[in-house]
């Protein structure tokens, strides 16, 4: 339990969805740097007592800007490295083309990073492949693992494994790989898992339902428009199915052939279960499971053939209902967002792990 509270810098930050609670267990994030303008503009909205430096951490006056602008002491880093250069969703990636990718070697000023600061504490997440990428490193071939065990293994305790969000109250199956560093002397136990897996339909049974283009009155619960096939295929896909899968109403082309895609697309999640993980391309009816469960209506056919509202994938990656961002930000903005984050419960549990004081 963290007993006195703890000012930390995050790399890499997004928009700060995964920090979203990190107040509530003693970390106050008073640095932040992130890459793009409109995401670092929604950080410093959500995160107003923040510095925000926007720019390329690999340009060596950004760096230093950033490492200019800590606090005198810093207590505790988080980073969350692009992953794209490691992703392998879709295609397959192989160990020498990642470790050539040059974003993968991000990861790098991480480690300027915590030399600079000397942080009690260390948070590194990113997608599995994480903890299998080679890098090129002081004339040798390293995992980051390794690179880390080779600058600090005298001064940190450092361990990491992956995790399932879907087994620390999220209602998200996803994967992400966890590195945590202590100062030796210091305790950061892993969380435990929960008990039961918390349901889609716990998470978002109760918001009314909503067809392609509706809106509610409710923040942030507007469906989509799609075009009139998509509809079609999807009201006569059950819960939990492809429409690929369905025997007449199918995607096709417009001489009637079908479409070729994977029996991930086109797919309704289930009520029972915890939702798939929610891509970047959450907004494409066509794209990995991300189709609104729906209901089973009178004339057979079912209801919301939508992708989720934004309120839904907010409620799915376990941000509150309520979540603090402003009226006018664009809707493909919070979807992409959400699409790269860690969900935050499940980092407010790991950091919930430091003992202090």
């Amino acid at each position: 339990m963290i007993k006195k509270r703890l000012e930390g810098i995050s790399l890499f930050s997004g928009c700060g969805i995964g920090e979203t609670y990190l107040k509530e267990v003693g970390i106050d994030i008073v640095l932040a740097n992130e890459l793009l303008e409109k995401r670092a503009n929604l950080y410093k909205a959500i995160y107003p007592e923040a510095t925000v430096v926007c720019g390329d951490i690999s340009n060596e006056d950004v760096f230093n800007e950033i490492i200019s602008a800590c606090p005198e002491t810093v207590d505790f880093l988080i980073a969350s490295p692009p992953c794209q250069g490691m992703s392998v969703a879709g295609k397959n990636r192989c160990q020498k083309s990642m470790g050539a990718d040059k974003r993968n070697y991000l990861i790098t000023y991480v480690v300027k990073a915590i030399k600079q600061t000397n942080p009690d504490y260390v948070l590194i997440e990113n997608v599995p492949m994480l903890l299998k990428l080679q890098l090129e490193y002081e004339n040798e071939f390293r995992t980051v693992f390794d690179i880390l065990k080779y600058e600090f293994a005298n001064d940190y305790d450092i361990d990491d494994d992956v995790l399932d969000c879907s087994d620390y109250g999220v209602p998200q199956t996803r994967l992400r790989a966890i590195i945590k560093m202590n100062r030796i002397g210091t305790t950061w136990d892993w969380p435990k898992e929960d008990a039961a897996k918390v349901t889609a339909e716990m998470a978002i049974g109760s918001l009314p339902s909503l067809e392609a283009g509706e809106n509610s009155d409710i923040k942030w619960h507007f469906a989509r428009p799609h075009s009139a096939n998509n509809i079609l295929w999807m009201k006569n896909t059950p819960t939990g199915k492809t429409a690929f899968s369905n025997p007449t109403l199918f995607p096709q082309k417009s001489d009637g052939t079908r479409v070729k895609g994977y029996e991930s697309c086109y797919r309704r999640i289930r009520w029972d279960a915890p939702a798939p993980t929610i891509t970047i391309r959450n907004d494409c009816i066509a794209s990995q499971r991300n189709v609104h469960p729906g209901r089973l209506l009178p004339d057979g056919t079912y209801s919301d053939a939508r992708v989720l509202t934004p309120l839904e994938l907010m409620l799915l990656t376990s941000l509150p209902a309520d979540w603090s961002i402003p009226d006018d930000t664009p809707e493909l903005l919070i979807r992409q967002c959400i699409g790269e984050s860690i969900p935050p419960l499940m980092l407010k549990k790991i950091v919930g792990g430091i003992t202090n004081g």
